[in-house]
């Protein structure tokens, strides 16, 4: 069970604390426990409870009416609403409540309306995305769990993998033909998932070999397609090792493509690279690079 400050509240709500603290003094809604020195703190009761308020005070609901509403009828409001709202802050705390209740039938539903309409590309950008980033600050309070963790994954994979089924591969001899992986001991497979509809989408060829993949394999499949990109994402694989041996030895093995790199450990570590080596730090220099080929 996590115990969270009015400070975690606050990061996770976007509620600010002094407003929370309103709320508790006048109108009764929030009830913290106490610490014997009269600190207070709050379960993961209160974060979902204080998420449905919240919720309901976007989308125009007065904090006087929703303090006189059970807290059972609270959540029902909201579950009305999550059926169909799209507003961004809305659908943000329409997820964090799914997830935390593993409800994925409303988690599924509020990701699909975004898919209907904007589009997959543009949900992962706008939506899935802030999402991850509001999970790590979640992680780190610990008020999600693995479970959590693999409940979105498992639901996000699905939607990518589908939404890469969807597109139509090129028959065009003369495209682009992109190879991509992530090296051994790395497991963002979203990323390298995403990164495959990306290349997909704009109408070039990709080879995703996927996962734990070694120099041996990854030569096998390069002189098998001689492809004219290598794209990998290094994350964590080389959090403990110094990883510009590996950067050299890809630009040296496979000199005829161009080695593209991204991930974290790139910019920690301050990797350069050689004539046929470009690091792109960021997701939105990813797309560019893409929509500039």
């Amino acid at each position: 069970m996590a115990v969270y400050s009015i400070k975690d509240l606050e990061k996770l709500s976007g509620v600010k604390a002094h407003t929370l603290r309103i709320w508790e003094k006048r109108y009764g809604i929030i009830k913290p426990k106490r610490t014997e020195t009269n600190i207070r703190y709050y379960l993961d009761d209160d974060l979902k409870h204080i998420l449905n308020i919240t919720f309901l005070n976007r989308k125009g609901m007065k904090i006087s009416k929703i303090a006189s509403l059970r807290k059972e009828d609270i959540a029902h409001k909201v579950a009305e609403h999550t059926e169909v709202d799209i507003e961004f802050e809305n659908q943000l705390d329409g997820l964090t409540l799914s997830l935390l209740e593993l409800n994925e039938y409303q988690f599924d539903k509020i990701i699909e309306t975004n898919i209907k309409q904007k589009g997959f590309k543009e949900t992962m950008l706008e939506v899935i995305y802030p999402l991850l980033d509001k999970l790590s600050t979640m992680w780190m309070t610990g008020s999600i769990n693995t479970s959590h963790e693999r409940f979105v994954s498992n639901i996000i994979r699905r939607k990518t993998i589908s939404a890469i089924d969807r597109l139509e591969i090129t028959r065009d001899k003369s495209a682009k033909k992109f190879l991509i992986y992530l090296p051994e001991q790395e497991n963002h497979e979203l990323s390298l998932l995403f990164l495959h509809f990306l290349i997909k989408k704009k109408n070039f060829s990709v080879i995703n070999l996927g996962l734990n993949i070694g120099l041996l394999e990854l030569q096998d499949a390069y002189n098998i397609s001689n492809p004219d990109y290598i794209f990998t994402i290094i994350n964590d694989s080389f959090s403990e090792k110094p990883l510009q041996p590996y950067i050299n030895s890809l630009e040296k093995e496979f000199n005829n493509s161009t080695i593209l790199l991204t991930g974290i450990q790139l910019i920690t570590q301050k990797i350069k690279t050689n004539k046929n080596g470009l690091i792109l730090s960021s997701l939105s220099e990813v797309i560019q690079y893409l929509d500039e080929l």
